[in-house]
């Protein structure tokens, strides 16, 4: 059955909802409609599972012909609770920070490298024996990325670079602050997450 109103109080499992709806959800203007689209299955069943919905997962192809899989839901509850947290419809490039509790912060990070996060893992060039490890967050708006960056270096003593690309902006973690911040991302086995990018850090997490 759909979300209920007594369902938003923080845990971990919503504050990963949240991360997911805050990267790759879309709110409607019309107050109570939301579109979640992904070219991961596995992400958009485990929304549906977190959120308790009865809706179908539907194919669509994404912005660039590939195919990606897509739930639509309705709930004026949740909605106005995103709301009150700072979420918005047309949210891309204005989005700020997010009333997150300090305490559920990078179970809500966790969402938001799902969704439109990056871990990078190659050979050193110069070390043929050490791997190079990096983690990055993206985003339309320079302004939520500085909201990740100074919450970071408030909560771990990590910052990290933001850098502008092509359409948009992204916050890089080395080596050394992506093992910092990845030890509390998945601090736990049984955590919601995507499987596929937890299973590449396997070897610096011996998860």
């Amino acid at each position: 059955m759909p979300v209920r109103p007594t369902e938003f109080r923080w845990t971990a499992e919503l504050a990963y909802v949240v991360g997911l709806l805050t990267t790759d959800g879309n709110l409607s203007p019309d107050g109570r409609h939301f579109d979640f689209t992904s070219k991961d299955y596995e992400q958009v069943a485990l929304l549906k599972q977190l959120l308790n919905l009865d809706n179908r997962i539907c194919q669509k192809p994404n912005g660039r012909g590939d195919l990606a899989y897509r739930i639509q839901f309705g709930s004026v509850a949740l909605y106005r609770w995103l709301l009150e947290i700072g979420l918005m419809p047309n949210k891309s490039k204005v989005l700020g920070s997010l009333a997150v509790p300090d305490s559920y912060f990078f179970d809500f990070l966790r969402g938001h490298l799902d969704g439109d996060g990056t871990i990078s893992i190659y050979n050193d060039p110069q070390y043929p024996n050490s791997r190079r490890l990096y983690t990055r967050f993206l985003s339309a708006s320079l302004p939520h990325l500085q909201w990740l960056q100074s919450t970071l270096d408030r909560l771990l003593g990590i910052s990290g670079a933001i850098d502008q690309k092509t359409r948009v902006w992204s916050l890089t973690l080395a080596k050394h602050d992506s093992l910092r911040l990845l030890l509390h991302l998945y601090y736990h086995p049984d955590l919601p997450c995507l499987q596929r990018k937890k299973a590449q850090l396997a070897e610096f997490l011996n998860l």
